[in-house]
């Protein structure tokens, strides 16, 4: 896969990826009367949740990056 196509996924993937992130939010305040009962709750895992992955990730590659920059590689 090139670069172009990899960015085509990109800008194509993430839009869908969140209207999907927000349908599975919409279902869970339909679904469980508790989420309804603790919205602001129910908000913050909803927040907190892609910027904890989104963290992670950015974290895991950057310490990947550097550790191949002082083999050399």
């Amino acid at each position: 896969m090139d670069k172009d196509t990899r960015f085509a996924l990109l800008v194509v993937g993430v839009p869908l990826l969140g209207a999907g992130y927000c349908g599975l939010m919409l279902a869970t305040m339909f679904a469980f009367p508790e989420a309804r009962l603790h919205p602001i709750l129910t908000a913050t895992v909803f927040v907190l949740a892609p910027s904890i992955v989104s963290g992670t990730i950015w974290l895991l590659s950057s310490s990947k990056a550097k550790n191949k920059a002082r083999l050399g590689l």
